[in-house]
């Protein structure tokens, strides 16, 4: 059976503050350890009021901190942000607070607007075109120290920290292809190319020390209740949040709205049916049904479920309601 983790947005909601949803991140964290979920990921994203994992290396240390043997990792950390030197000394750092729970996905997009791009990057002398020769400096940090070599990740030399590509078209696909690693596809906010990527990455795919077959991860939102008219009473906090992001007016997590479907303009219907098109929102039997139809029709290895919900004891129900349909979908295959 598909392997289910959790990416972490660590959304902030209206009413909240930044110190809550990192506390809320970590409490989820030891949820979804108990529940049996294989990995947790934070992802980087800045300039934005609704989501607090924007030092994504700290908020894994508070999660890593909180849980004892579930995996932690960014989902992901936007690489040409950074010096690769820093991330693996980041890293590097995770992996020695926390032996073999420590994994790290590369992206290559900013994670942010073009502003905050601009204030990131400034000091950096390269851009997203040399992200394939940042990848491969970064992982040799993680090797062990070789003759004569000058510069070294203390932390990070010889910790072998498992390092996925990330991406939402067939750059990373290819990238991740050619380098014999672990690809991650961002479905669950830009499933567009979603099948294409899928293709080229297993296709292409080159075995490697770090990997002999090609192993794809799939994001997908799932927002369970024990109803379905409860579940998408809680999904209209999402289908707000990115609305009013692609209006430019990103802001904290809304409070769900009863009936919004019925309250969407034809122009925004158009935008949440593109972006959140592989979305399964229900109760126990309608996510069964839509996560039994996504695993058959892309044949994914792996599912990262993401779920922005407003009130935290909500969110962590939809995990619980997941895991025990994932659990009855395992022992029936």
């Amino acid at each position: 059976m598909t392997a289910l983790s959790i990416l972490d947005l660590s959304p902030v909601p209206d009413g909240s503050d930044v110190g809550q949803a990192l506390r809320n991140s970590a409490d989820l964290a030891r949820h979804a350890e108990g529940l049996g979920y294989g990995r947790y990921w934070m992802a980087e994203h800045h300039n934005m009021p609704g989501i607090a994992s924007a030092a994504t290396a700290v908020a894994l240390a508070h999660v890593a901190a909180a849980t004892k043997r579930i995996t932690v990792g960014a989902g992901g950390i936007m690489l040409p942000n950074h010096a690769p030197l820093i991330i693996a000394e980041q890293f590097g750092t995770l992996a020695a607070l926390h032996p073999g729970r420590v994994e790290l996905g590369l992206g290559r997009a900013p994670g942010t607007d073009q502003v905050a791009a601009q204030a990131m990057r400034r000091n950096l002398a390269g851009d997203v075109d040399d992200f394939p020769r940042d990848v491969i400096e970064l992982m040799r940090y993680f090797e062990p120290e070789q003759p004569g070599q000058a510069l070294r990740a203390i932390p990070g030399e010889g910790q072998q920290v498992p390092v996925w590509i990330l991406g939402s078209s067939t750059y990373g696909a290819q990238l991740a292809a050619m380098l014999g690693l672990p690809y991650a596809f961002a479905s669950h906010f830009a499933p567009q190319m979603m099948m294409e990527a899928i293709a080229l990455y297993r296709e292409g795919f080159r075995p490697s020390a770090r990997l002999d077959k090609p192993h794809v991860m799939l994001g997908i939102p799932v927002v369970a209740a024990d109803t379905d008219a409860e579940a998408r009473y809680l999904y209209s906090s999402q289908q707000q949040a990115f609305l009013n992001l692609r209006r430019g007016r990103a802001g904290k997590l809304p409070r769900p709205v009863e009936n919004f479907d019925a309250q969407i303009d034809p122009r925004g219907r158009m935008m949440l049916d593109n972006a959140l098109a592989c979305a399964v929102v229900g109760g126990p039997e309608a996510v069964r049904k839509g996560i039994a139809d996504f695993v058959a029709h892309t044949g994914a290895d792996a599912l990262m479920v993401t779920a922005q919900i407003h009130d935290h004891a909500a969110r962590k129900r939809s995990y619980e309601i997941l895991a025990g349909v994932h659990g009855e979908m395992a022992q029936a295959a």
